[in-house]
C-alpha cells in the first residue's frame, strides 16, 4: 500500500492564504521547532491523521468543481514528507492541467537547504513561501510571518497572481475564523502584526471560547 500523508487539517474554502478561494492542507510533523510558532499542535510527527494520496486528490477534484483557484499546503513542515507530497502534487498537476489552478507551498527551509527529494516536491509548486519563522523579525507583508521569509514565484501563473503581493502590506493581515461541530474555533492565516493574535484571542474569548493551542474550545 502506498504511503499516506500525515495531515493535521484540510479545509475549503480558504481565503486567507493565497490567491482567491483555495483548498488548504496542513501537513503534520515539524522538527524545525521555531520559537514562537503558533502551530505547535502540528509538530508531532505521529499526530494528525494518515490520509491516502488518492483520497486527497478526490478533495482536489471536489474543490476544482466548486471553483477553487488553487491549493495551499502548509504545516507543520510539508517538505519533511517530501516523497509523498511529490506524489500528491504530481496528481494535482494532472487533475488541474486544464485550469488556472496554482499551488502555494509553505516551508520553513531555505531553498539551498533542500535535498533532491525535497527540491523535487518544491519544484511542483507555483509559488513558495520559504524560511523559518523568526519572532524577533516582524513583518507586515501579506502571507508571511517574519521579515526573513520570502515568496518565490516559480511559474508564469504565480507571477501573474502574486507579483503584486511580494511587498504588499495590508492594513490588517487576512484571517479567517472557522468553527467545527465539536465546539472548536480555529483560524486560517498568518497573524503577523504585533497585536493580531492577542486581539483575536480576546474576541474569541468574548464569544465563549477558551484558547487551546491554535484552536479554541467553547466553554
Amino acid at each position: 500500500m502506498a504511503e499516506p500523508l500525515r495531515l493535521t487539517r484540510a479545509h475549503f474554502p480558504v481565503t486567507a492564504l493565497g490567491y482567491g478561494q483555495r483548498l488548504g492542507l496542513w501537513l503534520q510533523g515539524c522538527t524545525l521547532s521555531c520559537p514562537g510558532c503558533i502551530a505547535k499542535d502540528t509538530w508531532d510527527r505521529d499526530g494528525g491523521v494518515a490520509v491516502g494520496v488518492e483520497e486527497l486528490l478526490d478533495d482536489v477534484r471536489r474543490a476544482l468543481d466548486a471553483g477553487a483557484d488553487g491549493l495551499t499546503v502548509s504545516g507543520g513542515e510539508p517538505l519533511q514528507q517530501a516523497a509523498v507530497l511529490t506524489r500528491l502534487l504530481r496528481g494535482v498537476r494532472q487533475i488541474s492541467s486544464a485550469s488556472p489552478f496554482d499551488v502555494l507551498l509553505y516551508t520553513g527551509y531555505e531553498l539551498d537547504e533542500l535535498d533532491p527529494t525535497q527540491r523535487a516536491a518544491a519544484d511542483l509548486a507555483d509559488a513558495l513561501v520559504t524560511g523559518r519563522y523568526v519572532a524577533s523579525r516582524p513583518t507586515r507583508r501579506i502571507w508571511r510571518g517574519s521579515a526573513n521569509q520570502e515568496m518565490v514565484l516559480l511559474t508564469p501563473l504565480a507571477r501573474e497572481r502574486y507579483t503584486a503581493s511580494l511587498d504588499f502590506e495590508p492594513a490588517a493581515p487576512p484571517i479567517q475564523v472557522e468553527t467545527s461541530p465539536d465546539g472548536r474555533a480555529w483560524w486560517v492565516g498568518v497573524p503577523n502584526h504585533p497585536d493580531t493574535k492577542r486581539a483575536l484571542d480576546g474576541r474569541l474569548a468574548a464569544l465563549g471560547y477558551t484558547v487551546d493551542s491554535v484552536s479554541w474550545r467553547r466553554r
